[in-house]
């Protein structure tokens, strides 16, 4: 279901289950906070990942889907992102979602339960119908791709 809020934004309802609500930080964060759920600590060696899990699934609304992204926090005081990032959570998903981080920095890097480690951002999803050609129509660019424009 989407709502215009009192300041005009949209919002849609999406469906909780577990512990760790998702939290927004400020009245106009875009992405709201994912917290680890662990029993016990885990430490990220440098250059290692992990699958961290957060005890929660979702149900978006159809036609939207909930990306994971990293929290520039970590990125900036730790080296910590997320390998897939941005990890896209499918509106048919219900399974528990979960943050594979990788420690790019030069220290162990532990995780408490209750830590925040990604963060989840909501968009609307547009699918294409794919027609098969056999040739594309021509352009200034055309195939010039990495790097084709300078540095």
């Amino acid at each position: 279901m989407r709502r215009k809020d009192a300041v005009n934004k949209d919002v849609i309802e999406v469906r909780v289950k577990g512990d760790f609500v998702p939290q927004y930080q400020t009245e106009d964060a875009a992405g709201c906070d994912l917290y680890a759920c662990l029993r016990d600590d885990m430490i990220i060696p440098p250059g290692n990942f992990c699958i961290v899990p957060t005890g929660i699934s979702i149900e978006l609304p159809k036609g939207f889907e909930a990306q994971v992204r990293p929290r520039s926090g970590l990125a900036k005081n730790y080296g910590i992102g997320i390998l897939n990032g941005p990890g896209t959570i499918d509106a048919d998903y219900r399974g528990e979602i979960k943050v594979i981080l990788f420690n790019f920095g030069k220290k162990p890097f532990r995780i408490k339960n209750g830590d925040r480690i990604a963060q989840l951002v909501f968009n609307r999803v547009v699918q294409a119908q794919f027609k098969k050609v056999r040739r594309l129509r021509r352009t200034k660019r055309d195939t010039g791709g990495f790097g084709h424009t300078g540095i």
